[in-house]
């Protein structure tokens, strides 16, 4: 049998884990939590995620490491040889740093630095750590920024996009639909794909610089801005990513599969739509899974975790859905959401 390690075991690491099971993988995560949702589909090692003898457990025998959260210790990520590389890791952990890599591959951006640099309004970020909304704030006057926040200029965007890419070992690379996502408070909400109108050649180019700059391999995912019909990239994550969940049902090959194919280097498989696809995300409650299942087509995931105020506790899909399906299954999540 194969064995996958992993870094990380939320609900990432348990879809991965349920991509990988029908092919014959078994998996072992790392995580600090004794209930981490990937406890369900594989051996669980709890520890720090920076505990050598932890790390060392979950490697042994392993046929290859990766890791399912960008905030991985790169120390820990090279010294078990995780994929993706962890040098893809390290220049997207700091805000500052994944700005000026923008800048040097060609990739547009919103003006950074300083609030001398970007102008007001501003967005002022963590450089590090920051994710779903945390760590950022509108800024509407000049202040005194933190030694490690950096300023990024207000974008008044059309929406939001995100682009997912896989690529093996050899170099092969595959491209999912553009995808059309609402935020709410600084969470995914809503991710439609393949997004109307969207610029696939475009936002192809951009994610393929990185996918080369870094020698990938598994699956990139580049959050974008779209600006009157100009692409600006926001950040990228080295992993597979919540804009993508939709590919599960609705592509020949979800980004979970496709992810463990090019780790493991097997044949990537196939990235085109099924059809036009809508994910929505559970957040903080969900609603009871009968009220969801009486949608036509409707796909529901609930990740095994505590129901908390802005936790994503699961999401639903539905493929090749009626417009008003769609309405009234976002509805319904919405009332038994926390907001």
């Amino acid at each position: 049998m194969t064995l996958v390690a992993c870094i990380g075991g939320g609900q990432l690491g348990r879809m991965l884990g349920l991509a990988g099971l029908p092919l014959g993988i078994d998996f072992r995560f790392l995580d600090p939590s004794s209930t981490a949702p990937a406890s369900a589909v594989g051996e669980l090692v709890v520890g720090a995620f920076d505990n050598l003898a932890a790390l060392e457990r979950l490697a042994v025998g392993a046929d290859v490491v990766t890791y399912e959260f960008e905030n991985v210790a790169v120390v820990s990520a090279e010294r078990l040889d995780a994929l993706p590389p962890a040098r893809a890791l390290e220049l997207g952990q700091d805000r500052f740093i994944e700005k000026k890599l923008f800048s040097r591959l060609g990739i547009p951006s919103a003006r950074f630095g300083s609030l001398a640099d970007t102008g007001l309004p501003a967005i002022v970020k963590s450089r590090r750590l920051g994710y779903d909304g945390k760590g950022q704030r509108r800024v509407d006057a000049l202040e005194e920024m933190g030694e490690h926040e950096l300023a990024e200029e207000f974008v008044a965007f059309d929406r939001e996009l995100s682009i997912l890419g896989v690529r093996g070992h050899d170099g092969d690379t595959r491209f999912w639909p553009v995808a059309e996502n609402t935020h709410r408070d600084g969470i995914l909400r809503v991710s439609r794909a393949p997004a109307p109108d969207a610029p696939q050649a475009e936002a192809e180019v951009l994610l393929g610089r990185l996918l080369d700059e870094f020698r990938y391999v598994g699956v990139l995912a580049l959050e974008l801005f779209d600006a009157g019909g100009k692409l600006l990239a926001n950040e990228f994550a080295p992993r597979v990513h919540n804009t993508g969940h939709w590919t599960i049902e609705g592509a020949v090959t979800s980004q979970f599969e496709n992810h463990l194919r090019a780790i493991l280097g097997l044949p990537l498989g196939a990235t085109d739509p099924i059809g036009p696809s809508v994910m929505i995300n559970l957040i903080g409650a969900a609603p009871p899974v009968d009220e969801l299942l009486r949608l036509p087509g409707a796909h529901v995931h609930l990740y095994g975790k505590e129901p908390r105020r802005a936790r994503k506790i699961g999401h639903v899909t539905l493929v090749d859905a009626l417009e008003e399906t769609v309405v009234e299954a976002i509805t319904v999540v919405e009332r038994a959401s926390d907001g």
